[in-house]
């Protein structure tokens, strides 16, 4: 099975897993992604859903690895793939300064990719009016897999750490959205600065449109090297119902916001994360990323996966063959663009763990 459309299927149905204990630890609740595990099929390592409701009834079967950790992936008890799993990063081991488990301050995406939320808490999300209905950013902080606020001090100490023990290789810094006019713009900046004067590592920032896009200049002389702004959907209607807060912020706004930020952070430095299954049509979703790759942002889209204990947690996943549908032709749109996840400097988007997109780059490359 070509590989792109083996990472399209695990990603859509989930896997059950002979041995949960393989690899590093599986993500639960918090921000995305989560109720996930990192696993590698043929040399890219994606996010594949483990604790969600379709994952405990997918037709995928991974074994317990053998003794050179590889795993093979089956259906209907037919081999179909192999997959190793990344291995549980060294830096969780460790405490601050000030005596918090480094795993409570940033964790592991994909490989080597260093995330964090710096402010796990949001204005929309006790509202139920309000909150994005997929959210799950109070669920860690409830469970006490991590605290609220994360220090400019506190990040830096665990950045180096990772660095230096695991081999990171890139940061995303994302925020809940605080009650005031920057979106947690300010909070960003003040974290970034921190972290790269403690250590080389490029970092993606990620928050929503700022009141004023001159915060776009400050996130870049903090040390922002690439920036995410995330519609998450893309057509008003689906907006207003999945997360009616967030949708105050118009589809417009966002687009002003775009094209603000691209000169600054240059063309594939800005990307948005679009989430395929929530109600907009795959002509919708095509029509936008043509619009955002004419401007210069990289449409990172990804299948959404329900969270347990979000209102969404029973919605289904994207079938397949719907996200075959979007991802082979964005493949080649982004080619034809001249967008690549590959010269992405740090994020999602050159992550990309949590969809098939790159795997769908490199086929439409190699045709």
């Amino acid at each position: 099975m070509p590989t792109e459309r083996l990472v399209n299927e695990l990603q859509s149905y989930g896997v059950r897993l002979v041995d949960p204990k393989a690899g590093a630890e599986s993500r639960r609740g918090g921000a995305g992604p989560s109720d996930h595990k990192a696993m590698t099929i043929d040399g890219t390592t994606v996010m594949v859903p483990v604790h969600t409701a379709p994952a405990f009834e997918s037709p995928y079967l991974v074994d317990r690895p053998d003794a050179f950790g590889r795993s093979r992936v089956r259906r209907d008890d037919v081999v179909i793939g192999e997959v190793t799993f990344p291995l549980q990063p060294r830096f969780y081991g460790l405490t601050t300064a000030d005596g918090v488990p480094y795993s409570k301050i940033a964790v592991l995406h994909g490989a080597d990719v260093l995330a964090t939320t710096v402010l796990q808490s949001c204005i929309r999300y006790q509202s139920r009016t309000k909150t994005c209905r997929f959210c799950a950013i109070g669920q860690s902080l409830a469970a006490g897999r991590t605290i609220e606020r994360k220090t400019p001090a506190q990040l830096a100490e665990v950045a180096k750490a990772a660095v230096e023990l695991d081999g990171v290789r890139h940061m995303v810094m994302t925020t809940g959205t605080p009650p005031t006019r920057d979106r947690g713009a300010a909070i960003l900046a003040e974290s970034a600065a921190a972290v790269k004067a403690a250590v080389d590592l490029p970092i993606q920032a990620q928050c929503e449109p700022p009141d004023d896009d001159a915060w776009f200049s400050r996130l870049k002389a903090a040390g922002v090297d690439a920036l995410g702004m995330h519609l998450e959907a893309v057509t008003p209607a689906v907006r207003a119902d999945i997360m009616p807060g967030k949708a105050e912020v118009s589809v417009e706004r966002y687009m002003e916001a775009f094209a603000a930020a691209v000169p600054v952070f240059g063309r594939g430095q800005v990307s948005t994360y679009i989430l395929a299954g929530l109600g907009d049509t795959r002509e919708a979703i095509l029509a936008m990323a043509e619009r955002l790759i004419a401007l210069g942002v990289y449409p990172f889209v990804v299948p959404f996966v329900p969270i347990s204990g979000t209102p969404l947690e029973s919605h289904p996943t994207p079938a397949p063959g719907f996200m075959n549908e979007i991802l082979k032709p964005l493949a080649a749109m982004l080619r034809a663009g001249g967008l690549k996840s590959t010269d992405i400097k740090a994020g999602c988007g050159k992550c990309g763990a949590c969809s098939a997109l790159s795997t769908y780059e490199r086929a439409e490359a190699a045709s």
